[in-house]
């Protein structure tokens, strides 16, 4: 049977969709993309399946809004530095960063591969990390600029130090190499980002 699927006006629908984004990204991020179907979504969103296809296509509908209501917190989490003076504390800004990019991947190892395997895959995956990294890294361009950081390459330096960043965490999180000393590995993470932020502080 299919459905035509609609946006929901009253409040009562409208907190059943969200219900449902909620439980299908939930159902992804502990099983995985490709073990996750829309009967199991109903069950953890405690509606029949047929309420689902009211307002979803399918579950890769669910995982594009579930990328778009929780995607930023978890794959692109923004630095939190209110009251805080870069200059005065490069060092320790980074670190407090990095320790919230690391406790904000929730996501599950299976389902973090599936989904970055997706952005090769799947053209609104891939949209969505494209426009998202582009939107991360000008936020955090126009807050050092703010701040009176100097505008040398200063896009181009945040967006290698976004990317320095994602891949220790990724490290410490999924890889868990145990030759690897993670407190250190961050330490030169941060040196490296210093070092390109030197002349520009």
């Amino acid at each position: 049977m299919e459905y035509d699927v609609r946006e929901p006006k009253q409040q009562r629908a409208i907190l059943k969709k969200e219900s449902i984004i909620d439980a299908g990204f939930k159902c992804i991020c502990e099983v995985g993309y490709h073990n996750t179907n829309t009967a199991e979504i109903a069950k953890e969103a405690n509606v029949s399946t047929g309420i689902i296809y009211q307002y979803f296509k399918d579950k890769h509908d669910i995982l594009i809004a579930g990328l778009e209501k929780y995607g930023e917190d978890i794959f692109f989490p923004i630095i939190r530095i209110e009251k805080v003076d870069l200059k005065k504390d490069f060092e320790n800004t980074m670190k407090s960063m990095i320790k919230e990019y690391i406790n904000n991947h929730k996501i599950s190892k299976v389902a973090h591969e599936e989904i970055t395997a997706m952005v090769h895959s799947d053209s609104d995956v891939a949209e969505y990390f494209y426009k998202k990294e582009l939107e991360s890294t000008d936020r955090v361009t126009k807050y050092l600029l703010n701040n009176g950081f100097k505008d040398n390459n200063l896009q181009e330096k945040v967006h290698i130090s976004m990317g320095l960043i994602d891949n220790l965490c990724h490290e410490v999180i999924y890889h868990k190499h145990k030759k690897m000393d993670y407190d250190k590995m961050t330490d030169l993470v941060v040196d490296l980002i210093i070092g390109l932020f030197k002349n520009d502080i």
